[in-house]
């Protein structure tokens, strides 16, 4: 059975950080071998602040940015969503992102890279799970955390994993793997 991870870039402030992490999590991730993985960019889809004139559960998507984010969550069976957190919570740009769709998430499973200063961004991952449990994403325990990111990044802005980021990675998508697997299977059965 063939799997597809979306690994999802949140922040799309200017100058972020949040794509060099994400290159290096998606270079993971297609090594690691379990899933055909994705690299998205929300930056990429420039989803304004929800502007639909329709509620999502009715899939009624008039725009095209709306289409495409549809298209490309619809097309995954887990996500990672690399994430930084803004002010002890999750960046805007993901949370704008979430509410545009609804079917799309249902029964999915969920890792997480954050980063952020001495936390890490585990507050905004906590805050992120409560909101994922409710669009029936699954959200595992098995994350990487990322404290004091700026410590991590060459002069080129590239992020270096230490050996602990890399051994939460693993065992993260494996635990991925195992719950994708189960999740599409119950979807197909739906």
């Amino acid at each position: 059975m063939s799997l597809k991870l979306n690994v999802v870039v949140c922040s799309t402030r200017p100058g972020r950080v949040g794509l060099s992490i994400g290159r290096w999590f998606d270079a993971y991730a297609k090594a690691h071998g379990g899933f055909e993985v994705e690299l998205v960019d929300l930056a990429d889809f420039a989803l304004p602040v929800f502007d639909k004139p329709h509620h999502p559960r009715l899939r009624q998507y008039e725009h095209a940015h709306t289409k495409a984010w549809s298209a490309s969550v619809e097309s995954a069976d887990a996500f990672v969503f690399v994430t930084p957190e803004y002010n002890y919570g999750p960046p805007p740009s993901l949370l704008n992102a979430m509410n545009y769709l609804v079917h799309e998430w249902r029964d999915k499973v969920a890792g997480f890279v954050s980063y952020a200063g001495v936390s890490g961004g585990l507050r905004a991952v906590q805050a992120e799970k409560l909101i994922m449990a409710n669009f029936k994403i699954m959200p595992l325990p098995e994350q990487v955390t990322i404290p004091m990111f700026p410590q991590h990044m060459d002069a080129e802005k590239n992020f270096k994993p230490n050996e602990m980021h890399e051994t939460s990675a693993k065992a993260m998508l494996d635990e991925l793997v195992r719950w994708a697997r189960a999740l599409k299977a119950m979807r197909a059965g739906a």
